[in-house]
């Protein structure tokens, strides 16, 4: 019998993708193996003594960074470099986990949490410029994918692994954290290069540009894509926000929502490089519209849960929404720039995914609290599948602005 060579271990759909894919992909995998304060912050705060409201502020300090973090990488992305950029947003996180530990207040914790966020938020945008540089149009979907794949890895370790270490004190927490973002900022630095060489020449079109963002905001088809994949997200980020209010609302133990989150998390590392792979052939705003009708869907079955059973049937269904879309909004974007905006067109879509995360924070748990759970389901349901339609009905326009540009 054969012995099985590394490459054979790896799923198809993800073979033939260069070593910085790879790179990324394995820091990643470590980073997100740390992600351990954010979730258990609200346990850390009330350990310190921190009341309610004031919980609020820090954790509307921790939403704000993530609308700073991603404009700030993008520039920063394109001015001086992928690999600075993340270099910087991972040390001054990682430097910002200790602020918040040893803050003695609430205001110094605030801007301890507001700088996590916007540090950490930094660096997507310039991994994603730096994924968009290391390969070709037809292969971003899938290293986007794999991407997506290594932060699902290890936010499914770092689930198990937070609890077993909040148990044993939240200063582990905070080391973790802390150490998995300077390994990544180590793995930055000693391994991955830029692949398209040294920055060329500033040509007339950067210079016509500028350095900001209005070359993204000229954009009209791109103006037109990011607030719909900004719906898709917020629907999304409800699984976040809202799922946990309704299992407690219908008297189930915190356990039946960790369960949820192990029911996803085993779903998408199990199934997305095959689905990936099977899906390739068929053009990615469909795929992308129909899975972001399934999250709206699962979403929506989540109101006419009361039970285990129930929830774990929305969980499947939106789960399976989030396999299919994988990669390919961001793969979208990054075919849309040009070669030297890449980082602003990143920042710009990460942005879009810090508004809709705090728009499910704010908006989505106001109308969850006053309007009642079931306008907050069907308006879910209803906006998320408009948004889907209008994403694949956009497929002409991308597929010619893409053959333009690789004819360009």
């Amino acid at each position: 019998m054969p012995t099985p060579t590394a490459s054979s271990l790896v799923p198809s759909s993800f073979r033939g993708l260069p070593p910085v894919v790879w790179t990324i992909f394995a820091g990643t995998i470590v980073n997100r193996l740390g992600y351990l304060v954010t979730p258990f912050l609200v346990f850390f705060l009330a350990a310190r003594g921190v009341t309610g409201t004031e919980t609020s502020y820090v954790l509307g300090a921790l939403g704000a960074g993530n609308l700073l973090g991603p404009a700030v990488g993008g520039i920063l992305a394109d001015r001086i470099g992928r690999r600075p950029t993340m270099l910087i947003g991972l040390i001054g996180a990682s430097a910002a986990q200790g602020a918040l530990f040893l803050a003695p207040g609430v205001w110094t914790m605030a801007a301890a949490a507001l700088l996590i966020s916007a540090a950490g938020s930094t660096v997507s945008p310039a991994a994603y410029a730096l994924l968009a540089d290391a390969v070709d149009s037809e292969r971003r979907r899938r290293a986007y994918a794999l991407f997506g794949w290594g932060v699902n890895i290890g936010t499914a370790v770092a689930g198990v692994l937070g609890g077993y270490l909040a148990a044993r004190g939240y200063w582990l927490l905070f080391v973790v954290d802390a150490g998995s973002m300077l390994a990544y900022a180590l793995v930055v630095a000693v391994r991955l290069k830029d692949p398209k060489g040294e920055k060329p020449r500033e040509t007339s079109q950067e210079r016509k540009d500028g350095i900001g963002y209005g070359v993204v905001l000229r954009d009209r088809l791109a103006l037109l894509l990011l607030p719909l994949f900004g719906v898709q997200l917020f629907v999304y980020s409800l699984t976040e926000v809202a799922l946990p209010l309704a299992v407690h609302d219908s008297g189930l133990s915190p356990a039946v929502y960790g369960a949820m989150a192990a029911v996803n998390a085993i779903l998408v590392v199990a199934l997305q490089p095959f689905v990936t792979a099977r899906l390739a052939r068929f053009p990615q705003l469909v795929v992308q519209g129909a899975g972001s009708t399934l999250i709206a869907g699962g979403v929506a079955l989540t109101g006419l849960a009361d039970g285990v059973a129930g929830y774990t049937v929305s969980v499947v269904v939106w789960s399976l929404g989030e396999v299919v879309v994988a990669g390919i909004a961001a793969g979208v974007v990054a075919n849309l720039a040009p070669a030297h905006a890449r980082g602003r067109y990143q920042g710009a879509f990460s942005w879009t995914w810090g508004l809709a995360r705090f728009a499910a924070l704010t908006l989505g748990v106001a109308a969850y609290t006053t309007l009642g759970p079931a306008v907050l389901w069907w308006t879910a349901l209803a906006a998320g599948t408009a948004a889907a339609v209008a994403t694949a009905a956009l497929t002409a326009r991308v597929n010619a602005r893409t053959a333009h540009e690789l004819a360009a």
